[in-house]
């Protein structure tokens, strides 16, 4: 009997190590923290927390989670989680896990990583460690860290709301007769002791570019981002553990104008003061025996005048090269005729900034150079962009070059600025000693040309023997630097069809050069953050871009801008209060309850909407004062929609159409956000008063006679049928008639700004994207194909392209949404945010054969790629872990169906759930299909 046991025992022992050996089925990556990849300058006092899981094995999901945080590296790698164990949990939850451990520390590095549990209860491998560091969130945080300047505007001077595009300088008083200096900051120091750890925070305002030791510290464009100054500025963190060396360090810090401070010289769509540049700095250094020291501005720093003669945000820069100074960034330098700061007052809160930085992302080369005018160059780079120049030089001391970007050309060759803000331009005075190069820091515009005066392109030299070139700098080289939100892309389109192609990248180019620490409308006349974009666009960036940290401070900026009634302006920051419907449009400033619900849904955060309550709230209530019986009339209404006269306020749509739609909108998003937070009064009360609203608006504008609302406008009935507006029994008519008018119009765009994307929306929810493809299609009339036959490189603000608008404008660009979500499916379950639940719905249209979609979800990438041959179709679909699908199959009923070669019948990870218009609908877990139809 004994011999029975032993051999059972072994036996068991045998298959125990088995099974421990057996290797994970998945893997987990991508952890981060707050949305990001091991963040500097959290300020949370509950992180959230996410992993992606990886795993080749169909419906594989996670069943359980453990999370270890550590205030040490080594204690971590033990399996010991001295901040937070969160021991085993039951859940399928793989985003935003908010931390529950021990209170966190300003400043200080955490250290995390997790476990999870498969589909069958195996536990995978430990997630390599990841890191979050602690912002300062606090003023006391700060320590003795005080605002210096070179200058200090008198707090009478200051020019707050900013006066909008004055036409003299008397609206400023004398404070702008001179141009305010532009200081360079040094602050020299040394380590005495073994480091552990070092790590900046800084806010320079304007803007400010940090060095240490001579050397550019990062590479951030214009930070921090714009803020409404006088409620909070942001900080960006930096760790400078590595950079910092034994002994004497530096530090150097310029200073730009940005938003801060807007002088009147030059182009200017607003102009004002919030005050003089100023920098405040908090440098914490570690020691290995444990001390610790902080390094702050105060007056032991020293101040003088950079070599920025001049600096505006839409005006330019100039440089003169005579006034460096040299090694002022290095240890021993002789400061002795420096002054010393001035200790100010500067924004009274300070937060961190999370967003993607703005950085220099591409750079162009000159396609061509012409000289349309003796001694006028003029650069053609290829693309209209967001960027600035930067150029190589040789030549003598003194000269001056002058280059001036456009994204047009005029009728004498020449750039032209006279639709996007004049003179904008740059000038670098050499200091002449051999080759210099030189770009602008703290401004950018958006060109494709650049026209040089005051040198000669190297290229050119041979063509001039005539000239006194002799006398002149040369150009050994010009460059355009695109810059833009360093946003990680993450999503992709192609398709068979070119044209479509093309409108992809010109809606891009669109999104890139309008995508700064805002959506801002242009990236040169307005740069301003125009609201409706935000929720209107956002579809489109979202698939292109991660925007999940911009979207937040986007959000933030609207709740600083909203006005004790309750109104939210239609731009953010609110730097000048413009009038009428340039103020308070609902379509406009229904972005503070829009955006949110979509931020929420998108990434899966209920967060956001906890926070931005109060705001959705206040401005419904808002625009029900402005209400009369329930209908909202007022505001700018379809923007830019193509009716007979130039673009601008709504022509063919009732303003009332627009307006009150979106407040219905509004009260459907507000009733869902109070049932989520558990508010049932308020989710009650928004119910019946959008049941009122919906009343109102088909009594004011439905036309039961004609079977249309409004002017029976593509936005009239698009927004309606969108929106749920329509009453069940109206619903076909009024479809009908929708469909009929673009028929009748032989499918040419008219609706606007507003309108456009209802347009494609509505379409889509009625199985109509046969006509989005006959609208878009085409080069004939105005629309996408019309911009691109007509050069356009970016997306413009008209539809037919206008010369005298922006030819680069975060406007209109709704199209590409549905590339993704139509032409290539790829969709979320409106009811299961953060793509958890998602939708494969591909819609085959026109002469299309092949679409192939990517987009990298919360919880990982999912593919959609469809080819037509023949008879044929295949789709191949990729899900990621952790999540199911719906897939609409192109297939009608009595069509052969399989995946990767098996019947679909004999597929037991296939459910078939139903036909639905000509399609076969599947259920499916993670994993990678192909589905064939014949």
């Amino acid at each position: 009997m004994k011999l029975v046991y032993y051999r059972l025992f072994f036996f068991l022992l045998i298959c125990s190590n088995a099974w421990a050996a057996k290797p994970a089925l998945v893997s987990l990556t991508r952890l981060r923290c707050d949305y990001r990849d091991n963040p500097l300058g959290v300020e949370s006092r509950q992180p959230r927390l996410s992993w992606q899981i990886v795993s080749a094995v169909r419906g594989q999901k996670q069943t359980a989670y453990r999370i270890l945080v550590s205030d040490n590296p080594k204690t971590l790698a033990a399996n010991q989680g001295n901040l937070w164990d969160s021991g085993k949990r039951i859940s399928d939850q793989s985003i935003q896990v908010a931390y529950e451990g021990k209170p966190l520390q300003a400043g200080q590095s955490y250290f995390w990583k997790v476990q999870t549990w498969d589909k069958d209860g195996q536990p995978s491998v430990w997630s390599a460690p990841a890191t979050w560091q602690m912002g300062l969130p606090d003023k006391s945080d700060w320590g003795k860290a005080q605002w210096i300047a070179l200058e200090d505007l008198p707090a009478s001077e200051r020019i707050v709301p900013f006066v909008h595009n004055p036409t003299s300088k008397k609206p400023l008083g004398d404070r702008q007769s001179a141009q305010n200096a532009l200081p360079q900051f040094r602050k020299e120091f040394s380590l005495k002791k073994p480091l552990k750890r070092a790590t900046a925070f800084i806010s320079g305002l304007g803007h400010y570019e940090l060095k240490l030791n001579g050397q550019r510290v990062k590479d951030h464009f214009i930070d921090p981002g714009w803020t409404n100054y006088d409620q909070y500025a942001l900080y960006a963190t930096y760790d400078l553990t590595t950079s910092l060396r034994k002994g004497a360090n530096v530090l150097g810090v310029l200073l730009g104008n940005g938003f801060y401070n807007i002088p009147v010289e030059r182009y200017r769509k607003i102009v004002g003061s919030f005050g003089y540049p100023k920098l405040i700095c908090n440098l914490q250094l570690e020691y290995t025996d444990g001390s610790k020291e902080q390094i702050v501005t105060d007056q032991s720093w020293k101040v003088t005048k950079s070599p920025i003669t001049y600096s505006s945000i839409y005006g330019g820069e100039d440089w003169d090269a005579r006034n460096e100074l040299t090694n002022w960034m290095s240890a021993g330098y002789n400061d002795s005729n420096w002054q010393t700061p001035l200790i100010v007052q500067g924004s009274p809160q300070l937060r961190s900034q999370t967003a993607p930085p703005v950085k220099i992302m591409e750079t162009f080369t000159p396609v061509r150079i012409t000289e349309p005018k003796p001694g006028v160059f003029v650069v053609d780079l290829g693309q209209n962009m967001s960027g600035i120049p930067q150029i190589s030089v040789r030549g003598k001391t003194g000269s001056v070059v002058k280059i001036t970007p456009g994204e047009l050309l005029g009728d004498d060759s020449l750039v032209t600025q006279k639709a996007t803000g004049d003179p904008h331009f740059y000038q670098y005075t050499l200091k002449g000693s051999g080759s210099e190069t030189w770009q602008p820091r703290f401004t950018y515009y958006g060109f494709r040309y650049l026209q040089i005066e005051g040198a000669v392109p190297d290229s050119h030299l041979a063509n001039v023997p005539s000239k006194p070139v002799v006398d002149l700098p040369v150009l050994t080289a010009i460059k355009g630097l695109h810059i833009r939100g360093s946003a990680e892309t993450v999503g992709t389109f192609s398709c068979s069809n070119d044209l479509f192609n093309r409108i992809d990248r010109l809606i891009t180019w669109a999104i890139k050069s309008n995508m700064v620490s805002t959506l801002t409308d242009c990236p040169h006349r307005e740069k301003l953050g125009w609201l409706e974009e935000t929720h209107l666009m956002s579809g489109s960036a979202r698939y292109t871009y991660d925007l999940a940290t911009l979207l937040p401070k986007i959000i933030r900026d609207m709740q600083s801008a909203q006005l004790a009634n309750g109104l939210i302006p239609d731009i953010a920051p609110e730097y000048t209060a413009f009038v009428s419907g340039f103020r308070d449009s609902p379509e406009w400033g229904s972005a503070g309850v829009i955006l949110p619900w979509y931020t929420y849904q998108w990434y899966g955060d209920k967060s956001i909407l906890t926070e931005s309550y109060d705001m959705m709230k206040k401005y419904v209530a808002y625009l029900g004062t402005k209400a009369n019986d329930h209908i909202l009339t007022h505001g700018l209404g379809d923007w830019c929609d193509l009716g007979p006269k130039p673009p601008g306020e709504s022509q063919l749509t009732p303003k009332g159409i627009t307006a009150t739609a979106t407040y219905y909108y509004d009260l459907t998003i507000l009733e869902k956000t109070a049932r989520l937070l558990g508010k049932t009064a308020d989710a009650d009360q928004f119910q019946q008063l959008a049941e009122s609203v919906k009343k109102a608006f088909n009594g004011k504008y439905y036309d039961a006679e004609k079977g249309y609302y409004g002017s029976g406008s593509q936005t009239s009935n698009a927004m309606p049928i969108y929106m749920n507006l329509v009453t069940p029994e109206n619903k076909a008519t009024v479809t009908a008639s929708l469909l009929k008018s673009l028929k009748d119009n032989k499918y040419s765009l008219t609706a606007g700004d507003i309108g456009f994307r209802y347009l494609l929306l509505a379409l889509t929810k009625v199985d109509a994207s046969d006509a989005i493809y006959a609208m878009n299609n085409r080069s004939d009339v105005p629309g996408y194909g019309y911009q691109l036959a007509h050069g356009a490189t970016a997306l413009t603000e008209s539809w037919p392209a206008l010369r005298f608008v922006s030819n680069n404008h975060f406007m209109l660009g709704h199209l590409m949404e549905w590339l993704y979500s139509g032409l290539g499916g790829i969709q979320q379950d409106e009811n299961v945010p953060g793509f958890k639940a998602i939708v494969i719905k591909p819609e085959l249209v026109g002469d299309i054969t092949q679409t192939n979609v990517r987009y990298v979800s919360p919880y990982g990438p999912i593919r959609s790629d469809w080819k037509k041959t023949g008879q044929q179709l295949e789709l191949t679909v990729s899900i990621p872990a952790n999540t199911t699908a719906t897939v609409f199959l192109p297939a009608s009923v009595g069509r052969s169906i399989s995946e990767s070669g098996k019947p679909l019948e004999n597929r037991s990870d296939v459910k078939v759930l139903r036909t639905e218009n000509d399609k076969t609908v599947l259920a499916i877990g993670a994993g990678m299909y192909v589905f064939t139809v014949q």
